[in-house]
């Protein structure tokens, strides 16, 4: 029996150690993996340009919101874990070794030896022996208990629930990434008009200062255009830190370092929102994301489903609302019984002398029990009701979200909807304004060499130039930023809830 026990003991010890070696490696495991990121510099290329579909992927993979969601995710999965211990056994060993250096005296009536001795005479006794050994295995099992049955489903539920928010989270950092970026485009193209509306007054500058030396105009002509070139510098500085606040803003939704040094690709002026394909290959990338997500312009009727079925937040609810419901269910089991088995196995031993491990077949015992514990709680005060009662008025107030969050949604998806009709509505005209403006800034400079108009001519022509262009540039990042919006708000966002696009063209 020694020899069975020491073996016992034996495996016991090399599966806590197994299951040491198990835990640091999964460990090591999970750090190597979260730093295993996607890295901006091997997306951006040596180039130093980065791609809508890129930034998108960069920020999935270096978001600080995601790798918390993440990291969630993982504690969810631990629960479940957890949950499943409340229902598996609990076993336990222990040994214990006593040495007594001085064996204990008690003093007992003589006459118990000796019946003949005075009454009231005391005798020392010693009892004990040298060595003392105590070991066992005990196992408990619980047989039911519907707090813990429950708590494994529920367990789950809330896996789930941290899914969703997962999912939530990365609708919310794709669309963050994609307006960041767009804003990016716009301020860059802002600062590209300004810096068009410099060099043409500095152009007109010069060649006004030459036609005053050849006496086709007076010193006012000049005058002019030095006070409009005057008038656009500070714009066109304010231009350049707007896109420098534009870019901070990008990298902090990619996850990257503030002082990391890149462009972006796209021309805002170029980007016909009415077309299918892109015109241009530089905006290529751009209507591969926007079109992951197909948009029809006419009124859809099954809009509030879409919210309904897709969107994350609504999804977030709808599990947490199932888990609530689950610690109802919780809650309630508490009034249930339980019922416990408990196994005891004991081996006992005593000697005298040199200690020898649980000392010999003649000096060592051995016990086992089996026992049964059932438990019926009759009456623990009021705070099982009162969690009760507030576990269903919180599913009450998870339900009343659910409605808010729903009237939010049906408002956000048609606001977005509003928005991309008014941008395809309003291209064709701003796109034949654009077309307009140029011709008669052309035709103005033209009227001017030849001493058919005015300065004040070609000055209006290039500020309706300035204008038409800057109305094109701003059509298009409202589409897209309407279109960003609208795929949020429907739960159809590009990278989460699409297959993700080639990012070979």
């Amino acid at each position: 029996m020694l020899h069975s026990f020491t073996t016992a003991f034996r495996s016991l010890s090399r599966a806590v150690v197994l299951l040491t070696m198990i835990v640091c490696f999964v460990g090591t495991t999970a750090k190597a993996q979260e730093a295993d990121t996607t890295s901006i510099s091997n997306a951006m290329g040596s180039q130093k340009v980065l791609k809508l579909t890129e930034a998108i992927q960069v920020s999935l993979a270096n978001n600080s919101q995601i790798k918390r969601s993440l990291f969630d995710l993982k504690i969810a999965d631990e629960q479940v874990t957890k949950a499943w211990s409340s229902v598996l056994p609990d076993v336990s060993a222990s040994a214990t070794y006593t040495r007594n250096l001085e064996i204990p005296v008690n003093f007992v009536p003589a006459q118990f030896f000796d019946p003949n001795a005075p009454a009231g005479e005391l005798v020392p006794l010693q009892f004990g022996t040298d060595n003392n050994w105590q070991g066992g295995l005990s196992v408990e099992q619980t047989l039911f208990r519907g707090e813990a049955f429950v708590g494994i489903s529920s367990s789950k539920v809330f896996k789930a629930v941290q899914a969703e928010n997962l999912r939530a989270t990365s609708q919310q950092i794709v669309t963050q990434a994609r307006l960041a970026y767009y804003q990016v485009l716009v301020a860059e193209e802002q600062l590209r008009l300004q810096e068009s509306t410099v060099e043409r007054l500095e152009k007109n500058l010069t060649e006004n200062k030459a036609r005053l030396k050849a006496g086709l105009v007076d010193e006012y002509a000049v005058l002019q255009v030095r006070v409009q070139l005057q008038n656009q510098r500070p714009q066109l500085t304010q231009a350049r830190y707007a896109v420098d606040q534009a870019y901070r803003d990008l990298k902090e939704v990619l996850g990257v370092p503030l002082d990391l040094e890149f462009s972006v690709q796209g021309d805002l002026n170029s980007f016909d929102v009415t077309s299918d394909q892109a015109i241009k290959k530089i905006n290529k990338n751009l209507k591969q994301v926007d079109s992951m997500t197909p948009y029809q312009f006419e009124r859809r009727t099954n809009i509030t489903d879409l919210a309904t079925n897709l969107r994350g937040d609504i999804r977030v609810l709808e599990k947490q609302e199932a888990l609530k419901q689950r610690e109802i269910k919780a809650i309630k089991s508490r009034f249930l019984p339980s019922l416990t088995a408990n196994y005891n196995l004991n081996w006992s031993a005593a000697q005298t002398g040199n200690p020898v491990f649980f000392g010999s077949e003649d000096t060592r015992a051995r016990s086992q029990t089996l026992g049964f514990t059932f438990s019926l709680p009759l009456f623990q005060g009021f705070e099982r009701s009162s969690d009760l009662d507030i576990a269903q008025i919180e599913k009450k107030d998870l339900e009343e979200q659910k409605r808010g969050v729903m009237r939010s949604a049906k408002n956000e998806i048609q606001s977005a909807r509003e928005s991309l009709n008014q941008a395809i509505e309003t291209a064709p005209a701003r796109e034949q304004a654009l077309e307009l403006a140029r011709e008669g800034y052309e035709r103005a400079k033209a009227r001017l060499k030849n001493g058919l108009g005015s300065q004040l001519d070609v000055t209006n022509a290039e500020l309706q130039l300035r204008e038409a262009e800057a109305n094109y540039a701003r059509m298009v990042y409202n589409y897209l930023s309407a279109k960003a919006r609208y795929d949020q708000a429907i739960g159809m966002v590009p990278f989460v809830d699409n297959d993700r696009p080639t990012l070979n063209d």
